[in-house]
């Protein structure tokens, strides 16, 4: 083992200005990884691109908004252009999609599923095709990591339909791991429990939120380092053998 394992491969995370997304390229570009930060909010990807650098790590900030199916190809090859062939694709951009469901508009029923869903399948997609294309594949290196929840398994209250983007999006990824799987594209997904981070902070702080805390048991939140060994797991070459896994981490939550 050594201390850069993914030294020489390119990452690309979606969803990387803030909260997971950012640890996410902290700790890939820790490993060694050369990483394409993508988000809408640009600002912040420029200021995280500087903090990697810092640190001696190579990044570059893409735009984008995955809810845009036609515009994550592009920016995959904006990735592969600067940073080279991409062998690891984390899938991380996600709304909260919270409503009860007699008050859920379509339009928020939407926008979950464009981004929670969708936004995850093509990236898959887009991101297998270049994979495939480039030899990575072939060489066994293409890892594919979607983030899905616990919610994919519970039915979380006032969380009908983000419940129902998660499970979609842990079914694609078995499903997507047995297509590609003579292709050797590992297809994993990371299944966290409640971690406390900037979607969610404000709902934390308040009386309805600490009430929830209460209810788990271990009446804690996780902190953002907790995906931390699985991410790297599954970007690495232990995942050669992993494929059409969800890894739940939720400190008991689900139980």
């Amino acid at each position: 083992m050594t201390d850069k394992p993914l030294a020489g491969r390119v990452a690309v995370v979606t969803g990387a200005s803030s909260g997971l997304g950012a640890r996410f390229a902290h700790v890939l570009t820790d490993a060694g990884a050369s990483v394409a930060l993508m988000a809408r909010r640009t600002d912040r990807l420029e200021s995280l691109v500087a903090d990697l650098a810092a640190k001696g790590g190579k990044a570059v900030a893409i735009a984008l908004d995955v809810s845009d199916t036609a515009a994550i190809g592009p920016a995959l090859d904006k990735a592969e252009a600067a940073l080279g062939p991409i062998s690891i694709m984390v899938n991380n951009a996600g709304v909260g999609g919270d409503g009860m469901a007699l008050e859920m508009t379509p339009e928020v029923f939407d926008q979950t599923i464009a981004v929670n869903t969708r936004g995850v399948y093509f990236g898959a997609v887009e991101a297998a095709k270049r994979m495939i294309a480039s030899g990575i594949a072939e060489k066994g290196e293409a890892r594919i990591i979607n983030i899905a929840s616990i919610a994919a398994f519970e039915q979380l209250g006032g969380l009908t339909v983000y419940c129902l983007s998660k499970a979609a999006c842990a079914s694609l990824t078995k499903g997507l791991a047995r297509e590609w799987a003579r292709q050797r594209i590992a297809v994993n997904a990371i299944c966290p429990g409640y971690i406390e981070t900037e979607i969610n902070s404000d709902w934390f702080q308040e009386e309805g939120g600490q009430k929830q805390i209460k209810g788990f048991p271990r009446r804690r939140l996780m902190e953002e380092d907790v995906l931390d060994e699985a991410l790297l797991m599954l970007a690495g070459r232990r995942a050669h053998f992993i494929t059409g896994t969800l890894i739940t981490i939720d400190d008991g939550q689900s139980l």
